[in-house]
C-alpha cells in the first residue's frame, strides 16, 4: 500500500538526513522519483519551487508536496492525497525530533569533549555534502530547458550568477532578491 512505503521511505529520509531541507532534497529526489516513480523529475522539480516559496522548512514543504502527489498520482481521491501530504509530513520529521529530544539533553553537558566536537566537525563537512549533492541534482534540463545553449539557460545562467554576486558582496536581502529575480524572469520570458 502506497500509505505504508510513503510512510517509510520518509521516515528513513528524516532519519539518516542532517543538515536541513536543503541535504534532504538530493534524498527525496532519489526515492520518489528514481527509486519508486511516484513522480516524474517535472513534478518534483516544480514541487522544489513552490517548497522554496512557502514559509517553513524545505525539506518539510518537499515531503508535504510529494506526499499529496503521490497519493493524487496513485490515482487515489483528494482527501486521501491530503492524508498522504499529512503522513509524509510527519514521519520526515518524526526522528529528527526524538533525536533532538535526547540530543539536547546531553549535549549542553559533554559539548567541550574532544569525541563530541569531533563528531560535529565531521557532521558539518557531510552536510556541505549533502548540499552539493542536492544542487547537482538540480541541474537538470527540466530546470534549465532543453540541454545546450539556449535562452532560458542563458537567462537561468544569468539571473543565478547576478544572485550570487548579489548576495556575496553587497549582502542583499533574500526577499529583494527574490522579487528581483522574479521581475527578470517575467521580462525574460512574459514578454
Amino acid at each position: 500500500m502506497i500509505f505504508w512505503k510513503l510512510f517509510y521511505t520518509f521516515l528513513i529520509i528524516g532519519a539518516f538526513t542532517f543538515g536541513g531541507g536543503y541535504s534532504m532534497v538530493a534524498l527525496i529526489q532519489d526515492q520518489v522519483v528514481t527509486h519508486h516513480g511516484w513522480l516524474t523529475a517535472q513534478e518534483f522539480t516544480d514541487i522544489l519551487a513552490i517548497s522554496q516559496m512557502t514559509p517553513g522548512p524545505i525539506g518539510i514543504n518537499t515531503a508535504t508536496y510529494a506526499g499529496y502527489t503521490a497519493v493524487a498520482n496513485a490515482g487515489y481521491p483528494a482527501w486521501l492525497a491530503a492524508a498522504g501530504s499529512l503522513l509524509a509530513s510527519l514521519a520526515v520529521v518524526a526522528v529528527p525530533v526524538a533525536l533532538m529530544l535526547l540530543v539536547c539533553r546531553y549535549l549542553s553537558r559533554y559539548m567541550d569533549h574532544p569525541r563530541v566536537a569531533a563528531m560535529l566537525r565531521v557532521l558539518r563537512l557531510t552536510v556541505v555534502g549533502l548540499i552539493a549533492a542536492a544542487a547537482l541534482s538540480l541541474l537538470t534540463a527540466e530546470s534549465f530547458g532543453q540541454t545546450g545553449l539556449n535562452r532560458q539557460f542563458i537567462v537561468s545562467l544569468a539571473i543565478f550568477a547576478a544572485v550570487f554576486v548579489a548576495t556575496l558582496r553587497r549582502k542583499a536581502s533574500p526577499l529583494t532578491l527574490l522579487a528581483l529575480s522574479g521581475l527578470a524572469g517575467w521580462v525574460a520570458y512574459g514578454l
